[in-house]
């Protein structure tokens, strides 16, 4: 295989299109039109005929999308217009998915990626031949992919069937169980560390837990943050220990997770966006706390406690404030265990 270096600008011309705001779209209107991230809405006019990749270039920045025909590409993406015919669209999208755009995101505050850096980057091509082989090798990986993404939302959905089983729906209490305060149960509650970007280094051996890690009543580990701790009251205030139950109280809010004794035992801190709460585990088990706050009973306490917020954000009162159902711990530990045995299926 013979394949050569190659700038971005030799092959296509970056560009970004005029910005459409959500004033201008069209809720049933006749095309498509992408963001940073795929398709924000619709519009009655398109500005490209073909297929065309695309680089998320503000806010999610180095998002790649290939569009539909007939689609409008917005501001917030550099359409790589022009490509020229050599060049497979689905290889030149793997193949920066590959490479990563670290090097030529700039912006501290606002991320952002500008089209002089981008045409300056530099690609491996090979003839087109060569490309299809490899297309053809990645499109299978994609289709085994979707297939266990599939698998996963069923599992997923199984657990959310098991809860409302045990305990009925959240939203109706069907059994009648005593509602209470949260801050009933807690023993302690703080939240994470600011300024503690100097301590995050690649060879860290423990980690900084930051919001993209919690979701889903999980703690995501693929994507931790290396850190080397300092040895002060700060660290230890910040340190988590397993069932600790971790949750957003910046931007995405209500977003869950419990701390796993692979990782309390690993070492781990939380950062300023996430608080971490240490319950009363003769009452509640974390686990459940973490699946009732991301049940439609959870997410409407946690969109009602933000809705005078001109930027989303909740404080400690906000979070001991926040209400559930006190099911029999026996019943609590028995989801855990279907948690438990179902997370096996996963992996």
């Amino acid at each position: 295989m013979c394949m050569e270096k190659v700038q971005l600008k030799n092959i296509c011309r970056p560009k970004q299109w005029k910005t459409l705001t959500g004033k201008n779209l069209v809720p049933d209107g006749k095309y498509p039109v992408y963001g940073a991230n795929g398709i924000i809405g619709y519009y009655n006019d398109y500005n490209h005929e073909n297929e065309t990749l695309m680089i998320g270039c503000r806010g999610t920045c180095g998002a790649l999308n290939i569009s539909q025909p007939f689609s409008y590409i917005n501001g917030n993406a550099m359409a790589l217009d022009d490509l020229v015919d050599d060049i497979d669209i689905r290889y030149l999208y793997y193949a920066l998915m590959g490479r990563g755009f670290q090097d030529v995101i700039s912006g501290a505050v606002q991320p952002q990626i500008i089209r002089a850096d981008l045409e300056k980057m530099e690609v491996w091509i090979g003839n087109k031949k060569e490309q299809k082989e490899i297309v053809d090798v990645f499109n299978k990986l994609d289709t085994v992919l979707s297939h266990r993404k599939r698998e996963i939302q069923y599992l997923d959905d199984l657990i959310k069937a098991r809860f409302v089983e045990l305990f009925g729906d959240p939203t109706e209490n069907p059994n009648g169980y005593q509602i209470n305060r949260l801050s009933n149960y807690i023993i302690s509650l703080t939240s994470g560390s600011r300024g503690w970007a100097k301590y995050c280094v690649n060879d860290g051996n423990e980690w900084f837990i930051t919001i993209k890690n919690v979701k889903d009543c999980s703690i995501i580990t693929d994507n931790m943050q290396p850190i080397k701790a300092p040895d002060n009251a700060e660290a230890r205030r910040t340190k988590v220990k397993e069932g600790d139950l971790l949750i957003s109280i910046t931007a995405d809010l209500g977003r869950t997770g419990v701390v796993t004794k692979k990782i309390a035992e690993h070492g781990a801190y939380i950062n300023q966006h996430l608080s971490c709460i240490r319950l009363d585990r003769e009452v509640l088990n974390p686990l459940f706390v973490a699946h009732y706050m991301e049940s439609p009973a959870g997410k409407e306490q946690f969109i009602a406690k933000n809705q005078s917020a001109v930027k989303a954000g909740l404080n400690f009162n906000s979070i001991k404030s926040l209400k559930l159902m006190i099911p029999p711990m026996e019943k609590q530990n028995e989801f855990e265990q279907f948690v438990h045995q179902i997370d096996k299926s996963k992996f």
